[in-house]
């Protein structure tokens, strides 16, 4: 999952986006309102959900709300608000987002509120997924091949999770890095070929059959038969 961060406070914006790559997320951030609209105008298909706080430069998070549901994008929005009046959160939620979360807050309910989000109507996202005899379950984060746990890092969980939502579909490493790392990061790096060695490793679990498919030159596949 690939989370846009809009805040203007660069310390804080740099600790939340931290804290969503320790559980797996990749995630942006740009630092005020007409910026933020740009970029989900621009760049709304590649993210799964926009971090927007309403106290911001040039355009505050109420107009970049209004605005963007105006033009029908419906990526979900979690609002950051250091405001506690009812009818600051009505005006909100009128707006279009989602949901809303007061500061100061906890990070670890910053992370339970978007995994919740993620799993909302019209952007439900299965659960369980499952291809051949491998299951992997975002909610209880468990992978399991036949009846045995096999247990993975984070990155690992999310570069298999990533694959298994895009079955039978070519994924490239560019692709994958953008994705789980984010546009920051090192492109030239090998990054993605050691972590799908271990996972392949990994979910081998003693079976010929590979689940994860190598296309030379490209990337990788999940093979669905």
């Amino acid at each position: 999952m690939k989370i846009l961060i809009v805040e203007d406070e660069e310390r804080l914006a740099k600790l939340i986006k931290k804290a969503l790559e320790k559980e797996g997320f990749a995630a942006d951030y740009v630092t005020d309102g007409e910026a933020a609209e740009t970029r989900i105008e621009i760049c709304h298909k590649d993210y799964d959900l926009v971090i927007l706080d309403l106290m911001l430069p040039k355009k505050d998070g109420l107009e970049v709300c209004r605005s963007i549901r105006a033009k029908k994008i419906n990526i979900p929005i979690l609002v950051l608000t250091a405001k506690f009046d009812v009818d600051d959160k009505v005006k909100t939620l009128d707006a279009g987002a989602d949901d809303y979360l007061v500061k100061p807050f906890s990070l670890e309910e910053l992370v339970s509120r978007i995994r919740a989000l993620l799993r909302r109507p019209p952007q439900t996202i299965p659960t369980v997924l499952k291809t051949q005899d491998l299951t992997l379950n975002n909610a209880t984060r468990k992978v399991t091949r036949g009846n045995k746990e096999i247990k993975l890092t984070v990155k690992e969980f999310a570069i298999l999770e990533y694959l298994m939502r895009n079955p039978n579909q070519v994924i490239s490493r560019s692709q994958i890095l953008d994705h789980l790392w984010g546009s920051d990061f090192d492109s030239f790096s090998n990054v993605i070929d050691v972590h799908v060695k271990n996972l392949r490793k990994k979910i081998s679990n003693g079976s010929r059959r590979r689940i994860i498919e190598t296309i030379r030159g490209i990337g990788y596949r999940i093979s669905t038969e």
